[in-house]
């Protein structure tokens, strides 16, 4: 199999696919992997170390798309991407699609086929997307506790409090991998933290995690009365594929306080917060009705070493299931196939 693995062009993206292990474990298998070159560098991986792993390093995206049969990238094809793609290749990547119809619609007209890293499945579990799911989740945390200070408009408050000062309130939607990951860092910085959850399981695990995490059913009212005390509100709700509801209305984050903060970390499924849209890092915050938004839609690639290590490590068996000329047969890299041959694939996508 030829793969392709280009350098990510959204705006500061710093991750790559596969670091030099996993292309190494590639090319001794037989295979090719054409390289852009600088595509680990954000990364802290050297051109060099690709090569000496067995990839070809190839000068320019072009080259890439052209040589390969597979690529294998981290974020949803740009515009200029998608002139290269063809309609014999196979993408894999995350693409959210739900709260994409443009992106859906040229992939459709390109006619390949596109596997998603979100929508492979695995017993009810989301492999692919559960590490980035749990660096966003702490991202979250550390930006908004940064966001609540007073110079940057916020309301001028310690998350944890000192001693005889009051403590900031924490509000989290779902109790998933993200969500969980944010009520562990919010808990630890000593905030009161109240996660919403339907899941009588999960909310009984959030609430064993720390003494000032309380845990409830997703209920209007209740959630309602714990967006006007939040200091910090997190959105981490998600539907497999499809588009996240929205849980908290724009009349509900009107009735926050003045400099507090919002952060949506399931926008690039449309966001659970009504008020929520997406942003880039280089642009990253705006103001509604004076709270503080959060939208970046690529969260973890502002830790891409980190994050390049996390996705490496589980996308490698999937990259080399996807070379066998059987892949389709394979019904977890089946459950992650969003749209083939000009169609719709995925059932929640046709929704």
């Amino acid at each position: 199999m030829k793969i392709g693995i280009p350098r990510e062009v959204k705006i500061l993206e710093g991750r790559v696919t596969l670091n030099p292990i996993a292309v190494n474990t590639i090319t001794q298998k037989g295979h090719q992997v054409f390289f852009e070159k600088k595509a680990g560098f954000l990364s802290g991986y050297s051109d060099d170390e690709y090569q000496a792993a067995g990839a070809t390093l190839v000068d320019s995206a072009e080259e890439v798309y052209n040589s390969a049969e597979l690529i294998v990238k981290v974020k949803e094809p740009q515009p200029d991407e998608l002139k290269l793609l063809r309609e014999d290749q196979v993408l894999f990547s995350y693409l959210h699609l739900a709260a994409a119809p443009e992106l859906t619609q040229k992939l459709l007209n390109i006619g390949l086929t596109a596997v998603a890293f979100e929508t492979v499945t695995v017993e009810n579990r989301l492999p692919l997307l559960a590490p980035m799911s749990d660096i966003a989740g702490r991202i979250a945390v550390q930006v908004g506790t940064h966001l609540l200070h007073q110079p940057l408009g916020g309301r001028g408050i310690l998350l944890g409090g000192v001693e005889g000062t009051e403590k900031g309130h924490v509000v989290i939607l779902g109790g998933g991998t993200a969500g969980t990951a944010a009520t562990i860092i919010a808990s630890a910085l000593g905030a009161n933290v109240q996660v919403f959850d339907p899941s009588t399981e999960k909310r009984q695990r959030l609430e064993s995690l720390n003494r000032n995490v309380i845990a409830r059913p997703p209920h209007i009212d209740s959630i309602s009365g714990a967006t006007k005390q939040a200091d910090l509100l997190i959105g981490a709700a998600l539907i497999p594929g499809a588009k996240s509801p929205h849980l908290v209305s724009a009349k509900q984050v009107q009735s926050m306080k003045a400099g507090s903060v919002v952060l949506d970390i399931s926008v690039d499924q449309g966001g659970c917060i009504e008020t929520t849209r997406p942003t880039t890092y280089d642009d990253p915050t705006f103001i509604w009705e004076e709270v503080i938004h959060f939208g970046v839609t690529n969260m973890p690639g502002a830790v891409p070493r980190t994050a390049t290590q996390a996705l490496s490590a589980v996308l490698l068996p999937y990259v080399l299931q996807l070379c066998e000329s059987d892949w389709q047969q394979n019904p977890v890299l089946a459950s992650g196939i969003n749209v083939q041959n000009g169609a719709v694939i995925l059932p929640a996508l046709k929704q």
